[in-house]
């Protein structure tokens, strides 16, 4: 996986530094554009390797992670770039799911004065609840949690053991839920249940994954939603669902599940993964705040930059959560944007 496919080294040298912040396929894509134009450019990530989601969170047998790998090292070796890792760039006091990678903290207004230009990519790391009773359980979990710390397990970057899975409950119809119902199953557990409120048709992760999915034994049962977790001493013991019907189109264009009366349902469960989306996560607070809208993503003009600053945003920072390719589309269309402001001398204090 090669990220500075423009060229194979960097020739030249325009003399200005540039920071990326965020080390998924965005900001690594962002970045191995920006070398192969001449610029310097220092890249920051709050977890202890580059990659983002692809490298700790995605399943491998989707993206292998020496493929990651391969691709930081050439960014390393040939183009100079640096890695500042377990390093959490913010503003103010936020927490995010993997927060606790980080062994040091750099504050986002310091980076501005060090830097010609700052580039945000921090992708989606906080996951939605269901708001529900019982979801904060100690067996219940976000799927973006769940699949991090079964990563951090596989690389040896966690203490102790995973507990025991057994009966799996895995509630959404995304890829997150996908891979945390497929990681469930593969790694024992007694049963795994993927749930979701809609049908496949409507499902964000498609018929063809759910139907892989149900051939290698996972149980899928459509048109349900939760309305409440079971628990006994702080341990969850079961889902009550309640089933649903189609209703007119909603806000995203797909039918809105209407709950039907009276038709309530439990499944015991020893895991519960909650894999209703994430929201993208950010670093801006004060006056850089309101650039962040209601569902996070951070309000960026046309040239992928916050107004007013030599701040840009790319990937699911701005654009909320999408997959892998157009993230790294995201991150090279900023990244020109960056070098033609650059080139033009239309950078602030140029």
């Amino acid at each position: 996986m090669k990220y500075a496919f423009l060229c194979n080294k960097r020739t030249s040298r325009t003399g200005f530094k540039i920071a990326v912040v965020g080390a998924g396929p965005a900001g690594l894509s962002a970045t191995g554009y920006l070398v192969c134009r001449g610029y310097e450019v220092d890249v920051y990530d709050k977890l202890p390797m580059a990659g983002g989601l692809m490298a700790f969170v995605i399943p491998k047998y989707r993206i292998p992670l020496e493929n990651i790998q391969e691709g930081v090292k050439d960014l390393e070796e040939n183009f100079g770039v640096k890695f500042n890792l377990s390093v959490k760039v913010c503003s103010g006091e936020n927490y995010e799911e993997g927060d606790e990678l980080s062994k040091t903290r750099k504050d986002l207004h310091e980076l501005c004065n060090e830097y010609n230009a700052v580039l945000i990519a921090t992708g989606t790391w906080r996951s939605y609840k269901l708001n529900i009773a019982g979801e904060n359980s100690s067996n219940v979990i976000s799927a973006l949690r769940f699949l991090l710390d079964l990563h951090l397990h596989d690389m040896h970057l966690a203490e102790g053991s995973l507990p025991k899975l057994g009966r799996v409950v895995v509630i959404g119809g995304g890829l997150s839920a996908i891979d945390a119902a497929e990681e469930s199953l593969l790694r024992g557990a007694q049963e795994v249940y993927l749930v979701y409120r809609r049908t496949k048709k409507e499902a964000p992760a498609g018929e063809f994954e759910i139907n892989r999915l149900i051939g290698m034994g996972v149980k899928w049962i459509e048109l349900a939603a939760p309305v409440s977790i079971i628990a006994e001493d702080d341990i969850a013991r079961e889902v009550r669902f309640q089933r649903m019907k189609l209703g007119e189109p909603d806000e995203t264009g797909r039918p809105k599940p209407v709950p039907i009366p009276g038709s309530e349902f439990s499944l015991e469960a020893d895991t519960i993964v909650i894999a209703v989306g994430e929201r993208p996560t950010h670093p801006l607070s004060g006056d850089l705040a309101k650039y962040v809208g209601e569902d996070g993503r951070i309000t960026v003009d046309q040239s992928f930059r916050i107004p007013g600053t030599n701040i840009f945003a790319a990937g699911d920072v701005a654009t909320g959560p999408s997959k892998v390719g157009r993230a790294v589309e995201h991150g090279l269309f900023a990244a020109r944007t960056i070098d033609e402001l650059i080139s033009t001398g239309k950078l602030l204090g140029d």
